[in-house]
């Protein structure tokens, strides 16, 4: 009877230091939502990880891209730090010549820079951004299925 009084005292206890539901926690791993089709072409979903809230001035997002997915021209009101994850995709910055970004690469777009990123034609792409949270997209214009097809031509992914 002691034993097993014993037992679950020490239960009880290391459930009172286990976690609890008083911290906010997200995951990486899941997909997230899907995107409404407004500022690309193709097939996206986002996962918020964190939100620019009072002290916390920058968002966190995951972005996943489905092959043959564009977003449109826009631009941050501050910089945009890009880390690939998963698969490859295309970036361009206006008046540069666009690139492929695979997996462990970083990139830092300036603030106020136009450019738009995405998939390639063959393959996804999973990317999380970092930027600030005092000013939302703007949306520049619109990324043609021509222009992208142009680009994915060139770049020969």
């Amino acid at each position: 009877m002691i034993r097993l009084l014993t037992g679950i005292l020490l239960l009880t206890s290391l459930n009172l230091f286990g976690q609890n539901n008083q911290y906010t926690v997200s995951s990486y791993l899941t997909e997230g939502t899907k995107a409404p089709n407004t500022h690309y072409l193709g097939e996206a979903w986002l996962n918020r990880l964190v939100s620019a809230d009072g002290d916390l001035n920058y968002n966190i997002t995951k972005a996943t891209f489905k092959a043959n997915s564009t977003l449109d021209w826009h631009k941050h009101s501050s910089p945009q730090v890009l880390i690939y994850v998963d698969g490859a995709g295309y970036y361009q910055e206006r008046g540069k010549e666009p690139i492929i970004l695979k997996a462990g690469d970083v990139i830092v777009c300036e603030k106020d820079t136009e450019h738009w990123h995405s998939s390639t034609k063959t393959t996804d792409v999973t990317y999380l951004a970092l930027y600030g949270g005092d000013q939302p997209t703007e949306w520049i214009e619109v990324l043609t299925q021509q222009y992208y097809d142009a680009v994915a031509e060139k770049l020969q992914d």
